[in-house]
C-alpha cells in the first residue's frame, strides 16, 4: 500500500506510473486518491483546476483497479492505462462544466466528449477535472475575470503562462501526471517554458478537433504538456488520428511517436536563432538557453548554423485572424474581459479576414521554405523570462498587446505554418524559475524533433520540481 507520506510518486513520469500500475505496485485508485488529496490542499492557492471531478475520477479508478486485478495479459493495455490526467477547459468532457474561462458560463455542462477526449478515455487515462485557461484561450497568462488567477508553483507571484496555464501549473505542482492543452500561438509551449515542462504542439491535422471542427484557419492544435519527452510522445500517440470530417488530416506516422524518442538520428542540419525581428535579441537568460543547447547539439555531431529571422510581415495578418476568434465564439461582448472586448474590436469584416488568411498563407510558404535547407530549427520558447501575475493589469489594451507580442514572438509562426514544435526545459534562471527552448520540425515531422528533444533532455537532465508549502 502507498504510504500517505510517500508523495514522490506524483512527480514520477506518467509512463513510470503506468508501469507501477501494470506491475500492481500501485493501483489506479490509490494514485487518483493521492492526486485528489493534493488538489484539495494546493488548488486553492494555485487556481489550476476550474472543476475537480472527484466522484467520477474515483468511480473510474475503481473500475480500472478491478480491471487490472482481473487482467492476466496486460500487454494489450495502453502505455498510460490508469494514469490520472486533466483536460483544459476549452474542450468538452461530457457531464463536466465547460466555461472557456468565461465566468458567465461556469455552470454550463457539456453534453458530449470532444474527439480528443474520447481517445484519452479509450486509452484508459482517468480525468481528474478541467484545468484553467485564459478567457477564450486568447492570452498568454491565465487570469480570467471571475476566477482566481492561476499561479506558478515555482513561485506564486508569477504566472504559469497561458492559455494552458492551469494544465502546466497542475502538472508542475504534482496535481496530475500528464495534461492535455491546446496551442494557438504558444499556449502549450509558453506554459511549459514557464513551469519547467515539456510542451508539444503537433502538426496541423495530427490531432482532431472533432466534433466541432476548426477555428481561425488552423492556427490552433490540441497537444500535450508532460514531465518528459517520452511521456508527451506516448500521449500524442493516443491523441493522434483522423476523425471523419476533419478539415485537415495526416497519414499516421511510420512508427509510434514513443518509439521515435528512442531512435538514433542521422546527422541533421539545424538552424538556430536567439534574435527575431522586429523585437531583436532575446533576453540574456533565453539566449543562454539557446547557446547551451547549441553546444549539446554540436557534441551530437549535427551541423548547426545561426540564421536571421524576421516575423514582422506575419504580425498583422496573424493578429487579425487571432482577434476573429473572439467574435467567432458567439459570446456577448459584455460577458468578456475589457481586453477581449478590445481584441474583438480589432476584427473587421469577412473580406479583411480572408485577406489576412491569404497573406498569412503566402508568408507561411516563405517560412516553411527555410526547411529546404534545415531539418530542425532551435529557438527560444519566449523572448524573456516568466512575468508576474497581474504584470500587465494596469496597461492599456494597446500596450498589453505590444507586450504580449514581444514576449511570445518565437511561437506564433509555427501556428501559422502548421509545423510541429516542442518546448523543453533547460534549467532555472536567477529567480529560480524555469527557462527553456523550442525545436521546430518540418511539416508532419514530429518524430524527428521528438527524437532530438529526447537526446537533449537526457543531456540537460533537468529533473527539479517546485517545493510547495
Amino acid at each position: 500500500m502507498l504510504s500517505d507520506r510517500d508523495t514522490s510518486i506524483v512527480f514520477k513520469p506518467a509512463l513510470k506510473q503506468a508501469k507501477l500500475i501494470r506491475d500492481r505496485e500501485i493501483s489506479p485508485l490509490e494514485l487518483v486518491e493521492l492526486y485528489l488529496a493534493r488538489i484539495e490542499t494546493y488548488n486553492p492557492q494555485l487556481g489550476c483546476f476550474y472543476h475537480v471531478a472527484a466522484e467520477s475520477a474515483i468511480r473510474d479508478a475503481k473500475q480500472k483497479t478491478e480491471q487490472i486485478a482481473k487482467t492476466k495479459d496486460i500487454t494489450n493495455l495502453s502505455p498510460l492505462f490508469g494514469v490520472p490526467t486533466a483536460i483544459k477547459d476549452l474542450n468538452a468532457v461530457a457531464q463536466m462544466p465547460i466555461s472557456y474561462g468565461v465566468a458567465a458560463l461556469k455552470e454550463q455542462i457539456a453534453e458530449y466528449d470532444d474527439g480528443v477526449v474520447s481517445k484519452i478515455k479509450s486509452a484508459g487515462l482517468i480525468i481528474l477535472g478541467k484545468t484553467a485557461t485564459s478567457q477564450l484561450g486568447s492570452l498568454p497568462y491565465t487570469e480570467s475575470p471571475g476566477f482566481i488567477p492561476t499561479r506558478n508553483p515555482w513561485d506564486l507571484d508569477y504566472t504559469p503562462g497561458g492559455s494552458s496555464g492551469g494544465a502546466a501549473s497542475a502538472l508542475a505542482a504534482g496535481l496530475c501526471a500528464i495534461a492535455h492543452g491546446n496551442d494557438g500561438g504558444g499556449s502549450i509551449r509558453g506554459p511549459a517554458f514557464c513551469c519547467g515542462l515539456v510542451g508539444i504542439k503537433p502538426s496541423r491535422g495530427r490531432v482532431s478537433y472533432a466534433p466541432v471542427g476548426d477555428f481561425q484557419n488552423g492556427i490552433s492544435a490540441n497537444g500535450v504538456i508532460a514531465r518528459t519527452v517520452k511521456d508527451g510522445a506516448a500521449l500524442l500517440d493516443i491523441m493522434s488520428g483522423y476523425i471523419t470530417g476533419d478539415p485537415y488530416w495526416l497519414n499516421d506516422p511510420e512508427i509510434p511517436f514513443l518509439t521515435a524518442t528512442e531512435q538514433t538520428l542521422p546527422r541533421l542540419s539545424i538552424g538556430f536563432a536567439s534574435a527575431i525581428l522586429p523585437e531583436g535579441s532575446a533576453h540574456s537568460i533565453c539566449r543562454d538557453s539557446v547557446t547551451q543547447v547549441v553546444s549539446i547539439i554540436e557534441t551530437m555531431g549535427h551541423q548547426i548554423t545561426e540564421i536571421p529571422l524576421d516575423w514582422t510581415p506575419l504580425i498583422k495578418p496573424f493578429t487579425i485572424i487571432w482577434s476573429a476568434g473572439i467574435t467567432s465564439a458567439g459570446i456577448p461582448l459584455e460577458a468578456l474581459s475589457p481586453m477581449n472586448r478590445w481584441i474583438a474590436e480589432l476584427s473587421s469584416g469577412a473580406g479583411e479576414y480572408l485577406q489576412a488568411v491569404h497573406q498569412m498563407q503566402i508568408i507561411s510558404r516563405q517560412i516553411v521554405s527555410l526547411f529546404d535547407n534545415y531539418d530542425v530549427l532551435l529557438l527560444p520558447t519566449y523572448m524573456h523570462p516568466t512575468i508576474k501575475v497581474g504584470e500587465f493589469a494596469d496597461l492599456t489594451p494597446e500596450e498589453t498587446l505590444a507586450k504580449i507580442i514581444s514576449w511570445i514572438l518565437p511561437c506564433p509562426a509555427w501556428n501559422a505554418t502548421g509545423q510541429p514544435a516542442i518546448a523543453i526545459p533547460t534549467g532555472l534562471d536567477g529567480n529560480s524559475l524555469p527557462v527553456g527552448v523550442q525545436l521546430i520540425g518540418k511539416p508532419a515531422a514530429e518524430s524527428t524533433i521528438l527524437a532530438l528533444a529526447s537526446s537533449i533532455e537526457a543531456a540537460v537532465n533537468f529533473n527539479s520540481v517546485p517545493v510547495l508549502n
